[in-house]
Order: C-alpha cells, then structure tokens, then sequence
C-alpha cells in the first residue's frame, strides 16, 4: 500500500479523512467552520479542524500529496437553488457565501500544486445555469490551474442501500493513464443496516404522520410525485438529505402496530458507509444534518484508492486520451 499525505477542505465529519486514511494516506490538515461538526470530527480523529478556509493563508496549509474536498453544495442543489429562489436569494456562484468557496479550493490548489484532487458535489451542478456553473470549475481547473480532470458520476445504491447520485472530479497535475472501474455490486439491502430495537421517539407522532399523508395526497391530486418513503427492506433507500431531522419524510421503515418511524443517527452512519466504531456525540438534529452532508465513504474509498495506484504505479498517457474524458463530461452536463 502506497504511502502519501493529503488534506481535506470543507472536511465535515471526515467522510474523506477515513476513506483515504484507508487506503494508506495521512491527514495533514483539515478545515471545517461549523463548530458541531468539528465537534464530531475531533471525537473521532483527537484533532480539531483549522476554521473558515477563506480566512486561512494558502502559505499555512502544509504540502501535500492530494486535496480532497466537498465544497459546500447547497447553491447548487435542487433543493438549495429551489429555496434561494423562494427567498429572492442568489444561487451557485452568486450565492453571497458558499457559491464563491469553490475558488478558495482553485486557490489552494494554485498555491500547493498538489499531485492530484478529488472534489465531491451533487448531481445538480453539472446543469446549473444550464451548465455555464459546471463548465466554469472546469474551465478553472483544466485551463487556469492546468490539471486533468476526470469527472465521475457515480451513484452509491451498488456499495450502501441508497440511491445517491454525486459528482466527482478527479484531477492530476501530470498526465497519467486513469480509468476509475464500476463500484463493485455488494448487494446492500436497507433492511441490513437498521436496528433491532429502536427508541419510541424516533416512532412518528399521529399528527405528523396525518400531515405527510396528507401532504402526499394534496400532491399526487396536483400529478406531483412529492411525498414520503417508505423503503422496502430488501430495496434501497431513497437519498439521505442533511433536513432528515426535520421530518425524516424520505427515508421511513414501517413498523407492526404503529407509525412508522425514520432513521436512528447510528442507522444514518451505516447508511453512509461509516465504520461502526464511529463516534456520534452530539443531539439527534446535529447528527441528522452532519451525515446528510456527508460523503459515502466506500465511494470515495474506491476512487481513491484507483488515484493512489495510477499516482505511485501507472504510466504516463497520452493527451488524447485526457481530452476525450473532457468531451465526455461536458456530455453528461448537456444531457443531464
């Protein structure tokens, strides 16, 4: 197993740190500015993440082998750009805060020169404003920064149950001959990750179970598929949002004899792909909202451990084959 360093940006609760970690990488800093999840993060890794990455000099970021980072996606969710234009706010790069954190990322990037990155976002970005938001990271990354960037739209449902559709764009500064292989097919079945035993609390109360039936059917009466889930044991769940907490209407596991009920935040964490000694220390809403924002960890497992093997152990390539990569993501923004 090859030896090598990297970061993490945006680091959440370590989604990245323990799939690289992994595949024999060290963590040599982290950012993450919410103060509960930084909370998680020193629980589980005994170190505290550095703060708002915009506030923080690319000259004090130590040097390293890979970047990694999710940068904030909510500007360009569907749900986020939804909300934005409900509330008469800016979306994607206009967004007054988390849109422009992508360039903190090109900056680091500019400064360190790392040998390779791997970013993570959601689906939505590669068509927001009819993909002008995709073609500028990529323009900002492959032109300016001058990598190679190979984008990867994975679903996660083979490795964990749940349909879970996210961008990656996976870059290196040299050329170099990347192929990222299918997910292996594990065959996950939702019904494997939930308890055996649960709480009452986490058993939907009448009135909000009255009011998602009835949300459910005002929107079929309009031919809307908005509603609740109800997932099937041996099926896979639908994705897991970071507003779970607020009624857990996505994802419900009937019960015999009473409401159904949603997720335990230790279901939550095996829904991601997170190992079962991780630590959850903070309250239920916290927890919600940390793994609905996070990586699945096998998914970024998998990639990263074809980066390490094409850094440390492949052969040079030829420009032809990096640019027909480039032709093939901009064909996936046109038709997404």
């Amino acid at each position: 197993m090859a030896s090598f360093t990297f970061i993490e940006l945006f680091a959440g609760i370590g989604g990245f740190r323990i799939a690289f970690q992994n595949v024999g990488g060290t963590c040599l800093f982290a950012s993450e500015w919410d103060k509960y999840a930084t909370q998680t993060y020193e629980a589980n890794f005994h170190e505290k993440p550095a703060g708002d990455i915009t506030k923080i000099e690319a000259e004090d970021i130590p040097d390293h082998d890979i970047l990694t980072a999710g940068f904030p996606c909510q500007p360009f969710s569907i749900a986020g750009v939804t909300k934005n234009n409900a509330l008469g706010n800016a979306h994607g790069f206009e967004h007054a805060t988390q849109g422009t954190l992508f360039f903190d990322v090109a900056r680091i990037i500019k400064a360190k020169k790392p040998k390779a990155f791997l970013l993570e976002n959601v689906k939505n970005l590669m068509r927001h404003d009819t993909g002008h938001t995709y073609e500028t990271i990529l323009h900002t990354l492959e032109d300016e920064l001058g990598y190679h960037v190979y984008p990867e739209l994975l679903d996660a449902r083979s490795v964990v149950p749940q349909h879970r559709e996210r961008i990656y764009l996976i870059g290196f500064r040299d050329p170099v001959s990347f192929q990222l292989p299918k997910l292996p097919d594990l065959k996950p079945r939702f019904g494997k990750i939930l308890e055996p035993q649960v709480e009452d609390r986490y058993t939907l109360t009448n009135h909000l179970w009255k009011y998602l039936r009835d949300y459910a059917d005002k929107h079929r009466a309009k031919g809307n598929g908005f509603g609740f889930g109800l997932t099937d044991p041996k099926g896979i769940a639908r994705t897991l949002s970071a507003r779970y907490y607020k009624d857990g209407s996505e994802i419900l596991i009937q019960q015999k004899g009473k409401n159904p009920r949603r997720l335990t935040p230790r279901e939550c964490a095996r829904l991601m792909g997170f190992p079962e000694d991780f630590q959850i220390e903070v309250s239920d809403t916290r927890a919600y909202k940390q793994f609905g924002n996070s990586v699945v960890v096998p998914v970024v497992e998998h990639i990263a451990g074809e980066m390490v093997k094409c850094l440390f152990e492949g052969q040079k390539s030829t420009r032809r084959v990096y640019r027909k990569a480039r032709q093939l993501s901009l064909s996936h923004a046109s038709s997404a």
